[in-house]
Protein backbone atom coordinates (compact mmCIF):
# COMPACT_ATOMS: atom_id res chain seq x y z
CA UNK A 1 0.00 0.00 0.00
CA UNK A 2 0.97 3.53 -0.60
CA UNK A 3 1.50 6.22 2.40
CA UNK A 4 -1.63 8.16 1.00
CA UNK A 5 -4.08 4.63 1.88
CA UNK A 6 -2.45 4.24 5.18
CA UNK A 7 -3.54 8.22 5.66
CA UNK A 8 -6.81 7.67 4.56
CA UNK A 9 -7.23 4.48 7.17
CA UNK A 10 -5.88 6.50 10.11
CA UNK A 11 -8.18 9.36 9.58
CA UNK A 12 -11.22 7.03 9.17
CA UNK A 13 -10.15 4.90 12.24
CA UNK A 14 -9.34 8.45 14.21
CA UNK A 15 -12.77 9.16 13.50
CA UNK A 16 -14.71 5.99 13.90
CA UNK A 17 -12.69 5.40 17.29
CA UNK A 18 -13.63 8.99 18.64
CA UNK A 19 -10.14 8.97 20.14
CA UNK A 20 -8.92 11.19 22.72
CA UNK A 21 -6.73 13.30 19.96
CA UNK A 22 -10.05 13.73 18.10
CA UNK A 23 -11.63 14.91 20.81
CA UNK A 24 -8.90 17.26 22.07
CA UNK A 25 -9.24 18.86 18.50
CA UNK A 26 -12.88 19.53 18.07
CA UNK A 27 -12.46 21.17 21.61
CA UNK A 28 -9.76 23.56 20.53
CA UNK A 29 -12.08 24.16 17.09
CA UNK A 30 -14.65 25.12 19.14
CA UNK A 31 -13.20 28.55 20.92
CA UNK A 32 -11.52 29.29 17.65
CA UNK A 33 -13.44 31.64 15.21
CA UNK A 34 -16.13 30.09 12.53
CA UNK A 35 -13.97 31.01 9.94
CA UNK A 36 -10.04 29.59 10.32
CA UNK A 37 -7.02 29.51 8.04
CA UNK A 38 -5.18 26.88 8.41
CA UNK A 39 -1.30 26.01 7.81
CA UNK A 40 -1.71 22.06 6.38
CA UNK A 41 -4.84 20.05 5.77
CA UNK A 42 -6.27 18.05 8.00
CA UNK A 43 -6.80 15.18 5.82
CA UNK A 44 -3.65 15.46 3.01
CA UNK A 45 -5.11 12.80 0.76
CA UNK A 46 -8.56 13.96 0.46
CA UNK A 47 -7.20 17.78 0.00
CA UNK A 48 -5.01 16.63 -3.00
CA UNK A 49 -7.80 14.38 -4.35
CA UNK A 50 -10.06 17.47 -4.52
CA UNK A 51 -6.99 19.84 -6.02
CA UNK A 52 -4.84 21.39 -3.36
CA UNK A 53 -1.65 22.16 -4.40
CA UNK A 54 1.13 23.32 -1.35
CA UNK A 55 2.43 26.09 -3.57
CA UNK A 56 1.36 30.15 -3.47
CA UNK A 57 -1.83 30.72 -4.14
CA UNK A 58 -3.61 27.94 -2.11
CA UNK A 59 -4.39 27.82 1.05
CA UNK A 60 -6.94 26.06 3.16
CA UNK A 61 -9.56 27.12 5.38
CA UNK A 62 -11.36 25.66 8.10
CA UNK A 63 -15.55 26.23 8.59
CA UNK A 64 -17.67 25.91 11.39
CA UNK A 65 -21.59 25.39 10.78
CA UNK A 66 -24.20 24.79 13.23
CA UNK A 67 -25.75 21.91 12.37
CA UNK A 68 -30.15 21.28 12.20
CA UNK A 69 -32.31 22.76 10.19
CA UNK A 70 -31.86 27.26 9.52
CA UNK A 71 -34.45 29.17 11.28
CA UNK A 72 -36.56 30.97 8.77
CA UNK A 73 -36.03 34.70 8.32
CA UNK A 74 -39.35 36.62 10.93
CA UNK A 75 -42.00 37.57 8.42
CA UNK A 76 -42.06 41.99 8.65
CA UNK A 77 -45.25 43.58 9.22
CA UNK A 78 -47.16 41.07 11.32
CA UNK A 79 -47.42 37.16 11.07
CA UNK A 80 -48.30 36.02 7.81
CA UNK A 81 -50.50 32.90 8.45
CA UNK A 82 -48.98 30.89 5.01
CA UNK A 83 -45.88 31.31 6.86
CA UNK A 84 -46.06 30.34 10.05
CA UNK A 85 -43.07 27.84 10.87
CA UNK A 86 -39.79 28.33 12.39
CA UNK A 87 -37.88 26.05 10.65
CA UNK A 88 -37.25 25.26 6.88
CA UNK A 89 -34.37 22.86 5.25
CA UNK A 90 -33.60 25.26 2.66
CA UNK A 91 -32.06 22.02 0.32
CA UNK A 92 -28.66 22.26 0.34
CA UNK A 93 -25.75 20.55 2.25
CA UNK A 94 -23.78 22.28 5.27
CA UNK A 95 -20.90 21.83 2.33
CA UNK A 96 -22.31 24.40 0.09
CA UNK A 97 -22.59 27.26 3.43
CA UNK A 98 -18.72 26.35 4.05
CA UNK A 99 -18.03 27.40 0.70
CA UNK A 100 -19.91 30.82 0.76
CA UNK A 101 -18.65 32.04 4.32
CA UNK A 102 -15.09 31.20 3.12
CA UNK A 103 -16.11 33.41 0.32
CA UNK A 104 -16.71 35.62 2.09
CA UNK A 105 -14.01 36.18 4.29
CA UNK A 106 -11.66 36.20 2.03
CA UNK A 107 -13.08 38.21 -1.24
CA UNK A 108 -9.59 37.70 -2.97
CA UNK A 109 -9.84 34.20 -3.53
CA UNK A 110 -12.25 31.44 -5.04
CA UNK A 111 -13.53 28.23 -3.00
CA UNK A 112 -12.29 25.13 -5.22
CA UNK A 113 -13.49 22.20 -3.73
CA UNK A 114 -14.31 21.26 0.29
CA UNK A 115 -14.55 18.17 1.86
CA UNK A 116 -16.03 17.22 5.82
CA UNK A 117 -13.35 16.75 8.44
CA UNK A 118 -15.29 16.38 11.59
CA UNK A 119 -18.49 17.00 13.58
CA UNK A 120 -20.47 16.92 17.22
CA UNK A 121 -23.26 17.55 19.05
CA UNK A 122 -23.88 21.08 17.27
CA UNK A 123 -21.18 21.92 14.73
CA UNK A 124 -19.96 20.50 11.65
CA UNK A 125 -16.14 20.82 10.18
CA UNK A 126 -15.55 21.51 6.35
CA UNK A 127 -12.00 22.36 5.41
CA UNK A 128 -12.44 24.48 2.02
CA UNK A 129 -9.42 24.54 -0.68
CA UNK A 130 -9.44 27.97 -1.73
CA UNK A 131 -6.74 29.63 -4.77
CA UNK A 132 -6.39 33.57 -5.54
CA UNK A 133 -8.65 34.81 -8.67
CA UNK A 134 -5.73 35.16 -10.84
CA UNK A 135 -4.55 31.56 -10.60
CA UNK A 136 -8.13 30.28 -10.89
Amino acid sequence: MGASKYIKQSFETTYKTRSDAYRKRLQKWRKEPAVTRVENPTNLVRAHELGYKAKKGYIIVRVRNKRGKRARPRPDLGRKPAKNRAWENPGKPWQWYAERKAERDYPNMVALNSYWIAEDGSNQYHEVIMKTRETA
